[in-house]
């Protein structure tokens, strides 16, 4: 498999929750705790997928996506909105802004991984 996926997430134990469920199943990670490390990282190693948190310290996660996808060398990597803030119509507001796909917290394992493996191998 052979995949990055770079996990951009301030809450330790949602990181290490994710870290643990990724790597267990194959995949490689990255992790960067806040908006503006989350870029610097996505620039520096170009992950074949970005999980961001939507609340994030610095810049929060929609404007870290348009900053990724105003860039070229960022700016065809998937990225996933993970949040806890499950409002009606924050699923289509993210999607709008460009995000590939949205996830909700508390995460349920097997959906967790069957999207993301739905949107890295795509």
């Amino acid at each position: 498999m052979d995949k990055t996926i770079l996990i951009i997430e301030d809450n330790l134990k949602n990181m290490t929750l994710f870290k643990e469920i990724l790597n267990s199943s194959g995949y490689s990670t990255i992790e960067a705790v806040d908006g503006k490390q989350g870029i610097e990282l996505a620039f520096a190693d170009k992950p074949d997928l970005i999980l961001m948190d939507i609340m994030l310290p610095e810049l929060n996660g929609f404007q870290a996506l348009k900053i990724l996808k105003s860039e070229a060398k960022t700016k065809a990597i998937p990225v996933i909105a993970l949040t806890s803030y499950a409002m009606r119509g924050d699923k289509e507001k993210a999607l709008e802004a460009g995000f590939n796909s949205y996830i909700t917290k508390p995460i349920d394992v097997g959906e967790f991984l069957k999207e993301i493996s739905t949107i890295i191998s795509s």
